[in-house]
């Protein structure tokens, strides 16, 4: 009987990847197991890696390529990556150690490195080794420090609290959309990329998202939408407890480089269509509606940004 992987590396991908890249992504040791996802009829690229299992989602769009990569991943906990971002060779062993020491947790957060897409020589520099999470003091947030993140002034396991979805709506952001929000301050996170989650909870969720998208039809094909923070707030929504530390936040050095492009390369993304799903399955989370709100306005500026890029690759 074949093992359980310790850790499934979910990747959506038209298959335009490097082969460095993938070089590197086949470099992570340990019981893994790699998920690549395909939309319809684009061609597959064939990898002679037994860890390798490649997937055709049945519509097009990220969304439902990241959805049935996930829903597919056999591992006890799962990281989302993107095909051009890379993961320490080292973070199977990472996760084993960590989630034996801390079992409650509900997350690991990678230390997340972004790296300017043309600097090449920082992308394929080598990997710093991983502290010994065993070695690593916890760091709290107090009154005297209350944002080490910030500063990098933590050098352990810095407690990361589950997302205050519990504040009420501000009315600030139907008013006035354009000032900035502060109920998002902290060092609590909105995404799921690039994190080590608990696949258990994870798979839990995954139906209720799934029962979540009948606003809009079906999860289908949802274009130029985000999964990344929809999900990750959704499972914070769907288990929360106030207040509750989910997970620990990794030091220096980093176990993810994350590959930046600017805003221009970047194809259009309507976040609101995410929030939508997000308010409509739990409006009871004033924080929720805080981000729809927030959001809501910039939706023209995507517009003006989608038909530009349609320009552009034609």
């Amino acid at each position: 009987m074949k093992e359980k992987p310790i850790l499934s590396i979910v990747t959506p991908t038209t298959g335009k990847y490097s082969d460095y890249w993938l070089e590197q992504l086949l470099k992570v040791k340990g019981n893994v197991e790699f998920v690549l996802v395909y939309y319809p009829n684009i061609p597959i690229r064939p990898v002679d890696d037994p860890r390798v299992k490649i997937l055709t989602s049945p519509y097009k769009g990220e969304m439902m390529q990241r959805f049935v990569g996930l829903l597919n991943a056999s591992g006890e906990y799962v990281l989302a990556l993107d095909d051009d971002d890379f993961v320490h060779p080292d973070v199977e062993e990472l996760t084993k150690n960590y989630f034996h020491k801390f079992p409650e947790s509900w997350v690991l957060r990678l230390k997340k490195e972004n790296i300017d897409f043309k600097d090449e020589e920082r992308i394929k520099k080598e990997w710093n080794a991983i502290p010994d999470v065993n070695q690593l003091e916890v760091c709290q947030k107090t009154p005297e420090n209350p944002y080490p993140y910030q500063q990098g002034n933590y050098t352990g396991l810095l407690e990361i609290p589950v997302a205050p979805l519990d504040k009420n709506l501000d009315i600030q952001y139907i008013l006035w959309p354009l000032g900035e929000r502060k109920d998002n301050f902290g060092y609590h996170f909105e995404n799921f990329n690039n994190i080590v989650w608990k696949n258990e909870l994870v798979q839990k969720a995954l139906p209720d998202l799934s029962q979540a998208t009948k606003v809009l039809g079906a999860i289908t094909w949802i274009p130029s939408t985000g999964f990344d923070r929809l999900l990750g707030l959704f499972v914070q929504a769907k288990f929360f407890e106030k207040d509750a530390i989910i997970g620990h936040w990794m030091p220096k050095p980093e176990q993810i480089r994350y590959i930046d492009k600017p805003a221009a390369l970047k194809p259009p993304r309507f976040h609101v269509v995410s929030d939508v799903l997000l308010v409509k399955y739990f409006p009871q989370y004033g924080y929720l509606w805080n981000l729809f709100f927030s959001k809501l306005y910039g939706v023209p500026r995507t517009i003006g940004k989608a038909v530009k890029w349609k320009l552009i690759k034609k």
